[in-house]
């Protein structure tokens, strides 16, 4: 275990330190959630949509589901970066290195998690301004939830990423036909009662439907609500999957 733990730390300093070299690379990643956030953010309060919030209470509504959408985003897109590792060589060097496969995982994974958790507090910070009333705890704890989420899809991702080398194709055509029915089907954008029965009932078998709902619960102080308790029971079990998936496949050979 002390060997794990220095592996994974080695691997995350490798993986962090161009990040913290290249700061911008983090705000830049996070175009997209941020124009959602002040554009259609922005128009939602206008029109007065109901989301089952108040008018006051909107930006607590949506920002939630900004940081759910930029978790979709980055961590279940990290693959990339090891794709072009695996096709380039420099995964190679790193297989031969005393260090433990699995270690590869949980360094990438957690500088994806801690890169993802600075987004989420710029995210977080940039909406105040715009109208949207500060819980501490609440929204610590819903960091907490985005992280372990975080962790499930990057793994995933680098597992895709492994079974997609050499060509990649198969990474490309899962992520992006993933990405947006899932963030549409969770209800991110605009509530999903809504919508007409039968999409309720296919947002109900996709598990970040819940990771939305605990994470709007969270934000607004309620811990006792029983979403929060199966958007935990969820993003658990796509770290467990994710964790599990993309070290076996680490450990049978890239």
């Amino acid at each position: 275990m002390p060997k794990l733990i220095r592996d994974t730390a080695t691997v995350f300093s490798h993986e962090i330190t161009p990040e913290l070299r290249s700061p911008v690379s983090i705000v830049f990643a996070m175009g997209q959630p941020l124009l959602f956030l002040v554009l259609f953010g922005s128009m939602l309060v206008g029109t007065g949509v109901n989301t089952g919030a108040h008018t006051g209470d909107v930006w607590q509504w949506f920002v939630p589901g900004i940081l759910v959408m930029m978790c979709l985003m980055g961590p279940l897109s990290a693959g990339h970066s090891m794709l072009g590792e695996l096709n380039g060589g420099q995964m190679e060097r790193f297989l031969v290195t005393p260090l433990s496969r699995t270690s590869i995982i949980l360094g990438r994974t957690g500088k994806d998690t801690v890169t993802l958790f600075a987004q989420a507090v710029l995210i977080t910070t940039i909406a105040i301004p715009l109208g949207m009333r500060f819980h501490l705890s609440g929204v610590l704890a819903t960091m907490v939830l985005l992280s372990i989420m975080a962790v499930g899809l990057s793994a995933l991702s680098y597992a895709l990423a492994i079974a997609s080398h050499p060509r990649g194709n198969l990474f490309w055509i899962v992520t992006q036909m993933l990405i947006f029915p899932i963030m549409l089907l969770s209800g991110i954008l605009l509530p999903v009662d809504a919508g007409p029965g039968w999409l309720s009932t296919v947002a109900a078998i996709n598990p970040i439907t819940y990771i939305v709902d605990a994470a709007r619960a969270l934000f607004t102080g309620d811990f006792l609500d029983a979403s929060v308790l199966h958007g935990l029971i969820a993003a658990t079990a796509i770290a467990t999957l994710g964790l599990l998936l993309s070290t076996r496949a680490m450990k049978r050979g890239v």
